[in-house]
């Protein structure tokens, strides 16, 4: 998570320091060990430089494949005895039906026909048994259902966040480890306002519901409310950057693959330095901050393991919300009613209603069992959890006992957002991947990514936007850009 320092580097490192202990290798059994002893003393007696448990890692691993290779290989074997015995059985059927004599032709054209069927129904099976091991290196979608439509470069580091203006004119907000929050033509791609009034990271950017009032947080233990006025450029034409790239294999990329960004392309826009209030009753790093429904309220999440609740207007506290035991990670507001989420390095998340003025309740769900990086509400009684136990939960605001849905990754969960309207997750990962699914929990799609398209490094965030005609998802990260993209939805969910 960001620092105070604003160093994109070091707080990968901590962030990555602090997961070592979660992650975990499934054991194999006594009698898989006795089978694989013999390679594995054979590799220990090589020189190596990796420590020895790395190396013990990966022949656990590599076991594991091997496994299931040699499963698949016993399953062929099978499938080929069994088309030899169906085989042998149509000959003979062939040679005495109704006890006469068949012409070769006749007998030609039915085997044939069996042929044929037979041949549909091993492949049916064989299709069955391997789509386990096959399915890690299918598409799930098109490249043309979802496109890389515009990249917003100009971030001196680490992207945290990435937001979308509710109000006319509609412009994309990402808040930066350097410090800075920009402000973009989501059709040019280019800054039109700078706020540099933080002294520490900016780690989370939202807009007001109805005005064009802007809301940071940051590593400085402040949070800021500041005014932006924008005249939006006359769009140009977007590029056609849908080109098809030969399968999903991707292409690692090295720091010099990156966009040159040396050039500062915000030092020309509109900068704000003094904000209109500065909430400043936190003793740690401010990590996140959204809107209350109205726009009358904030709420902070912190690293001091308190969310704060704040009047707009006169910047007084109104409420301190104490109760996590670890730092929060991050905070989201109903988009209709007063009830805020917070998620925490406790493993939990925590429902605060604040419908009935006199009376405050909180609930705490316990559905993970590492850090809640992210929950955010639904339109509806819905909440959606991402965590580093890398998994996502879709839950029941009027049934927590346990969730409607669990989606099972191969990587932390960063802060996802919902596409309303449509009931999509956007998951942003550690790998750099970003993945889309519904609210039952099947997948959809991946965004592509390669050495032309997609996220160098950990994708932070995303953002949906619904209405905009260019661009409806944005994600920024580590790689210091945000990226806009449009989703096919209809044929997205036609596809599924």
């Amino acid at each position: 998570m960001p620092t105070e320092s604003g160093s994109c580097s070091t707080a990968r490192q901590a962030k990555q320091k602090r997961k070592s202990h979660s992650l975990s290798i499934r054991r194999t059994n006594s009698s898989e060990q006795e089978r694989t002893g013999l390679p594995r003393e054979m590799l220990e007696g090589q020189d190596s430089k990796l420590p020895s448990s790395v190396r013990s890692t990966l022949l656990e691993l590599f076991g594991q494949i091997e496994r299931e290779f040699e499963n698949l290989y016993i399953e062929n074997l099978e499938l080929r005895r069994e088309i030899d015995t169906l085989n042998e059985r149509l000959a003979g059927e062939g040679q005495a039906i109704d006890g006469a004599e068949l012409s070769k032709g006749q007998l030609k054209t039915k085997a044939s026909h069996s042929t044929s069927q037979l041949s549909q129904k091993l492949k049916t099976t064989y299709k069955a048994s391997t789509s386990k091991i096959v399915s890690s290196f299918k598409t799930t979608t098109s490249r043309a259902v979802c496109q890389l439509v515009k990249e917003y470069i100009g971030h001196r580091d680490g992207i945290w966040d990435v937001s979308v203006a509710r109000t006319q004119p509609v412009v994309l907000g990402t808040a930066s480890a350097d410090h800075t929050a920009l402000l973009w033509s989501i059709e040019t791609g280019k800054c039109l306002v700078k706020y540099a009034g933080h002294v520490g990271s900016v780690n989370s950017i939202k807009f007001h519901p109805s005005e064009q009032l802007a809301l940071t947080a940051s590593g400085d233990q402040t949070a800021h409310i500041w005014r932006y006025v924008i005249q939006l450029p006359t769009p140009q034409p977007v590029a056609d950057t849908s080109q098809q790239i030969s399968g999903e294999d991707e292409i690692e990329c090295s720091d010099k693959d990156e966009p040159d960004i040396d050039g500062d392309v915000s030092s020309d826009c509109p900068t704000v330095r003094v904000p209109l209030t500065s909430l400043k009753s936190h003793q740690g790093v401010v990590i996140a901050a959204d809107w209350l429904v109205g726009g009358k309220q904030v709420v902070t999440a912190s690293w001091d393991r308190t969310a704060n609740l704040y009047d707009v207007e006169t910047s007084e506290l109104v409420h301190s919300l104490t109760g996590h035991d670890q730092e929060l990670t991050h905070c989201c507001t109903h988009p209709t009613q007063r009830l805020v989420v917070t998620s925490s390095r406790d493993t939990t998340f925590r429902l605060w209603d604040f419908r009935d003025p006199s009376i405050h309740s909180v609930n705490v769900f316990q559905g993970h069992t590492d850090t809640v990086t992210s929950a955010v509400f639904t339109v509806g009684d819905n909440v959606v959890s991402g965590s580093d136990d890398r998994t996502v939960k879709v839950w029941d605001l009027k049934n927590m006992r346990s969730p409607i849905a669990t989606i099972r990754t191969d990587s932390a969960i960063n802060r996802i957002n919902v596409c309303v309207g449509q009931k999509i997750i956007a998951l942003p990962h550690d790998n750099r991947q970003v993945r889309l699914f519904d609210m039952s929990g099947v997948r959809l799609a991946r965004l592509p990514r390669s050495s032309r398209q997609g996220h160098r490094r950990m994708v932070c965030c995303s953002a949906w936007s619904e209405d905009h005609p260019i661009c409806n998802l944005f994600t920024c990260g580590f790689d210091r850009q945000a990226i806009g993209w449009n989703i096919n939805i209809p044929a997205l969910l036609q596809e599924k």
